[in-house]
């Protein structure tokens, strides 16, 4: 037990690099509250667009939806980092790292919209037509609050993972919080950094899961 926590939970190793894990901790929660609101818009547009049924459109949304999906993240950032420059165009670290995360899960976040309209009646467009909507109100006043009341939990869950991602900004040397804690590592050579790390993580994002879970379970019941 002594020699694990000599390695794991070296409190003078912590009071040493503490500054440095806050610091990739803030560069952390940048990336997230960047790259969350730009994502879940791409999406929404992506679901939106969608409910108009326009058949070459959808087929285009749809391929847009499973290419960036079948992309691992990781790989998407190492292209935009390393290949755009090539076409003439340099993005900072940060830059590409948001763009990575927003392009790859707006296909999910337009999955999870598409689907959730989807999920809503006909019979719903048809009233409102009836009651003189056009598209636009139908799709903005009646049938997005439905669907988005329906994939909430998948909307959730899917941010926590974006939170996660995160760590890929590692990939492009930015200091978010696993760099951060890396190179607090190799200062104090003790893994008590990477421990630090994780716990902050944990702390972080334990209470959103949580409500994740519970959201889950009051739909369930309610179906």
């Amino acid at each position: 037990m002594e020699l694990f926590l000599e390695n794991f939970a070296n409190w003078d190793s912590l009071e040493q690099i503490y500054p440095l894990l806050l610091q990739g901790l803030e560069l952390t929660l940048l990336i997230a509250v960047v790259a969350l609101p730009l994502a879940i818009a791409a999406g929404l547009a992506i679901g939106v667009l969608y409910s108009f049924g326009i058949r070459p459109l959808n087929a285009f949304l749809l391929v847009y939806i499973d290419v960036l999906r079948s992309f691992p993240v990781l790989v998407l950032l190492i292209l935009i980092f390393y290949s755009l420059p090539f076409l003439g165009l340099n993005l900072s670290g940060f830059s590409a790292v948001v763009l990575a995360i927003v392009l790859n899960n707006s296909g999910y976040y337009g999955e999870i919209f598409r689907a959730g309209i989807l999920s809503v009646p006909r019979g719903q467009r048809e009233a409102s037509h009836a009651l003189g909507f056009n598209a636009i109100q139908t799709v903005t006043f009646i049938i997005l609050p439905q669907a988005i009341r329906n994939v909430l939990a998948p909307l959730a869950s899917n941010s926590l993972e974006l939170v996660k991602t995160t760590s890929i900004a590692a990939m492009v040397a930015l200091p978010e919080l696993l760099r951060s804690a890396r190179v607090a590592q190799e200062q104090t050579y003790n893994p008590t950094p990477l421990a630090a790390a994780a716990v902050i993580f944990f702390v972080l994002l334990w209470p959103a899961a949580r409500w994740v879970a519970r959201l889950e379970r009051r739909i369930l019941a309610t179906r």
